[in-house]
């Protein structure tokens, strides 16, 4: 059974960086697509970047794009959220999900999570963006 747990969370001032990271156990990430979410109070789950495992495809939302990476590191079984330019409406609890196989689109992950079956949720690091 796969396990997913999420660090790296903080509070950071605009323009800051942060580095997530989502350590696996139980399974190797290597078989999984990942996904990223967040969830700010009183607003809905967003997904923010979804990640196959098998052709290289990476979503990213309108409101993260280039400003964030995602990346993953086999030997630690990890994948890692590099986000940049940081704005305070990005703060929000991350979560990172996975799931194997993934029968659609990127894009469709995050999108429409509903559609999926997650393997797999992480129990969430806090992202604080204010100064």
């Amino acid at each position: 059974q796969l396990q997913l747990v999420e660090s790296g969370g903080g509070l950071v001032q605009p323009g800051g960086s942060l580095r997530l990271s989502c350590a696996a156990s139980g399974l190797s990430l290597e078989y999984f697509a990942i996904g990223w979410f967040r969830q700010a109070p009183g607003k809905e789950r967003e997904g923010i970047s979804c990640a196959s495992s098998t052709d290289g495809s990476t979503y990213y939302s309108d409101s993260v794009k280039g400003r964030l990476i995602v990346s993953r590191d086999h030997a630690k079984n990890t994948v890692y959220l590099q986000m940049s330019s940081l704005k305070p409406e990005d703060t929000a609890v991350y979560y990172c999900v996975a799931t194997s196989p993934l029968r659609t689109t990127v894009q469709t992950m995050c999108t429409m999570p509903w559609r999926i079956e997650f393997s797999s949720w992480g129990q969430g690091t806090q992202v604080t963006v204010s100064s």
